[in-house]
């Protein structure tokens, strides 16, 4: 056995032995106490994470539950906000229309429509699509479920990692109510959520519900007093449901949801000479400043915008020994995200890139789900078709693109400058400087993937269970790159003017020599300028599950796992002709889930080990001149340890605790510079945690008051060779990518005796840590610039609701 499978061994066999040692020991202790008469008692969790109601304590997943509180206690308005109260989730939502996900390490960062997420995330039980139409705010949602290892057989498409299941409130035929919402906070926030439900008989309700939201944000243009991180968007949600007899029920629901807001700024965090002289190029990372200290200014008209529409169906009949669930579901968005990259106002330095995407994608699902005294079992169809196109752009002007044929050396001083100063000599009235210049990349991609799959849990005896699943999955795709010709029509104008009046001709300068591309220039790029590639391309794949569970006693479950997680191959959207194979990840778990009611106490804990193969991941490769976005795959392997923990320590005193261990490295890997990166960290954190506590104090007629406070913790990033290149992990200068993450949240409110009128205040990240989310690296070596993305500063307010 080899030194690192040995500590691959070693240490998933302590952490083994500490699943069950913990519970041990906790077990003796209960039962020596079970003469406790407090009355107070911990909640009971409800999920469907298994496609029926189970208590969290009978269902052997790592598993986490988001309540409806904790999303009301952070001030919680999209997925974005909870990650960090989630350990081994990570959510960049920095830009909501292209976000990423990880769980457990595992994450598919490339904002290409030609690779498909590893994080599946369900709105009640529908595949949301591609990270464009994900990253949407709560509405009307109930709880969140985050299930950990892969979910292929329970919930479908690219849960190699794991998944996202969000589950919002049906309508209630039990009456009419309604509530209000109304935040207000610092940076003009405003934020307001309204919901009605109306009953109209016994057996048809509608609810309706909206949010809108604004904030002028947290930075500000230095030279203008631009607001620069602005938020506004606004969505709807309304829901129908009825029941046909006593057996059939169908609901339908639409979202809408309409984004249109200024893209967060960067800061520069390289020193910027004055001219004639120009940054360094390629940048030196050890000669980056501060980028909290230092300034924002900006000439990108940055935007970002998104409109979607989805509707789903969901139609249930009870045929008596088994029930039959349709559901379907179309999903439409269109988005622009347009950002700077350089962290300048300087127009010889100025590059920014743009991603448009347009998808609508259609799902339909027929779920069979039924029981008898030994077995509990669902099996079902399903289908999906998406249908997306995307356009990558990087915006320029003449000026930066003097400024980078000057550093490449291809036009020692630049081209259009000189050229101007030349043609005005001779009494030429004509100005090559601060034009347009765009270059793009168009994409579409049409995909079908159908499934069959099945999950049986056999109840061998009242304490045994053994539970088989199989999915049969087959991915189709069809996929075009067309690399469109540079378009800089104002500076094509004046160029074909000097040349009709033989000024080039003159020059010794031939037309071809200025017209040229700054990006998108790989080989096969160039071979196929304005010509359309198509490749088509399947995937099929089984992927089974094995549980087997065992209770010790009406509160104590032990449970060990191995299960497959998928996701199709698929094509590098930036890299014609491009394509790589499926993913695939082998989990093995075992843990133990326990409730002490005598000490109103519920834990649970697992250990994991997983192998990954041929991980897709996206690097901006800086070894060419130009540098471009290359999409590589990997083997990695990872143990770590799942534990949390829930207290109601009194009547009105409750605790809660969750942490993560991870240790994940790759197996194989040389990345485009060539360097083995075999055995080494593939950058997530060893640790993180999140720890809260809450209080209520019942005032009688006077109502409640409740206090709580939200302490996360995330570890730093683990370098490798591959770190300081791309400028992911590590410190470089005075900044850092990659650090240890500390947010502390609080909220105090008082509710009336009735439940009608509230009023509370809050604060987010109270400890006002601000870390470096990205870095924007694509001028680096081209323009020696280099562009920091902030994470968000402290924010506070107060919230009013009402509820009737």
């Amino acid at each position: 056995m080899s030194p690192r499978k040995s500590r691959l061994a070693v240490g998933l066999g302590r952490a083994l032995f500490g699943c069950f040692a913990v519970a041990a020991s906790p077990l003796a202790f209960a039962q020596a106490a079970s003469t406790t008469t407090d009355a107070t008692q911990l909640d009971t969790i409800t999920v469907t994470a298994q496609s029926r109601e189970q208590e969290l304590l009978d269902v052997p997943i790592a598993l986490q539950v988001v309540t409806e509180q904790l999303i009301d206690d952070v001030a919680a308005e999209d997925l974005g906000d909870i990650d960090s109260f989630v350990p081994g989730l990570r959510v960049n939502s920095l830009q909501p229309t292209q976000p990423s996900f990880q769980l457990r390490g595992i994450e598919t960062d490339d904002f290409g429509i030609g690779t498909d997420p590893a994080v599946g995330v369900y709105v009640d039980g529908v595949y949301a699509g591609r990270g464009g139409g994900v990253l949407l705010p709560f509405t009307d949602v109930q709880r969140i479920e985050v299930l950990k290892g892969p979910q292929g057989t329970l919930f479908g498409r690219n849960t190699a990692a794991g998944a996202i299941s969000i589950i919002t409130h049906r309508p209630d035929t039990d009456g009419n109510h309604a509530r209000g919402k109304l935040r207000l906070g610092n940076d003009n926030k405003t934020y307001f959520e309204g919901m009605a439900n109306i009953a109209v008989s016994d057996t048809s309700a509608f609810r309706f519900n909206g949010i809108f939201n604004h904030s002028d944000g947290w930075i500000r243009d230095a030279d203008t007093g631009e607001d620069l991180a602005p938020e506004d968007n606004w969505a709807t949600r309304s829901a129908f449901q009825t029941r046909f007899g006593d057996n059939t029920r169908a609901w339908i629901s639409w979202d809408h949801e309409s984004l249109d807001q200024r893209g967060q700024a960067t800061t520069s965090v390289v020193p910027i000479p004055a001219l004639p002289a120009l940054p360094t190029a390629p940048a030196d990372p050890d000669s980056f400043l501060d980028p909290e200290r230092q300034p924002y200014r900006t000439d990108a008209p940055d935007a970002e915008t998104r409109t979607f529409d989805g509707v789903t169906l969901i139609v249930d009949h009870n045929f008596g020994g088994f029930s039959l669930t349709s559901t379907s579901a179309w999903h439409d968005y269109d988005s622009l995200n347009r950002v700077e990259e350089d962290g300048t106002n300087l127009s010889y330095l100025y590059v920014d890139s743009t991603n448009t995407e347009s998808n609508t994608n259609f799902y339909q699902e027929f779920k069979f789900n039924g029981s008898t005294d030994r077995i509990d079992w669902v099996a079902g169809l399903s289908y999906f078709q998406e249908d997306a196109d995307q356009t990558s752009e990087v915006n320029a002007l003449t000026d930066s693109v003097d400024t980078i044929a000057n550093n490449l050396g291809l036009a020692p001083g630049g081209l259009y400058g000189p050229l101007t100063m030349a043609a005005n000599m001779f009494g030429i009235p004509v100005d090559l400087t601060g034009l347009p210049w765009n270059e793009k990349f168009v994409n579409s991609l049409d995909t079908k993937a159908y499934a069959a799959f099945g999950d049986v849990i056999w109840h061998v005896n009242d304490k045994t269970n053994l539970t088989v699943g199989l999915r049969y999955t087959r991915d189709e795709k069809d996929f075009t790159w067309f690399n469109d010709l540079r378009s800089a029509p104002e500076l094509d104008a004046q160029l074909a003017l000097l040349d009709r009046i033989g000024f080039l001709d003159a020059a010794g300068i031939p037309l071809e020599m200025l017209v040229f591309d700054i990006a998108f220039i790989d080989p096969p790029a160039v071979a196929n300028k304005g010509v359309l590639n198509r490749a088509k391309k399947s995937w099929d794949d089984w992927s089974p599950r094995f549980v087997v569970d065992y209770h010790f006693n009406d509160n104590l479950m032990g449970f060990a796992s191995l299960a497959k997680g998928y996701k199709a191959g698929g094509f590098n959207a930036l890299q014609i002709g491009s394509e790589f194979e499926n993913e695939d990840v082998w989990n093995f778990e075992t843990g133990i889930k326990h409730a002490l009611p005598d000490y109103r106490l519920a834990y649970n804990v697992s250990a994991f080990y997983y192998v990954y193969d041929n991980r897709q991941a996206v690097t901006l490769d800086m070894t060419t001149d130009i540098p471009r976005f290359l999409v590589n795959t990997s083997d990695q392997e990872a143990y770590g340890v799942d534990f949390d923990l829930r207290w109601q320590a009194t009547d009105g005193l409750g605790f809660d605790f969750n942490a993560e261990y991870l240790d994940s490295t790759f197996k194989t890997y040389v990345n485009p510079q060539g360097l083995d990166l075999g055995g080494q960290p593939t950058g997530a954190p060893e640790w993180s945690f999140a720890a809260g506590a809450n209080y209520v104090w019942r005032l009688a007629d006077a109502g409640d008051v409740r206090a709580s406070a939200r302490y996360s913790y995330v570890g730093k990033c683990r370098t490798n060779d591959e770190s300081v290149s791309v400028l992911g992990c590590g410190r470089f200068g005075q900044a850092e990518a990659g650090e240890a993450q500390e947010i502390l949240d609080a909220r105090i409110g008082w509710t009336s005796a009735t439940g009608h009128w509230g009023v509370a205040v809050y604060g987010n990240n109270l400890l006002d840590n601000q870390y470096v989310n990205s870095f924007g690296t694509y001028g680096m070596t081209v323009l020696g610039t280099v562009g920091a993305r902030m994470t968000q500063p402290r924010t506070y307010g107060v919230e009013l609701t009402a509820n009737f």
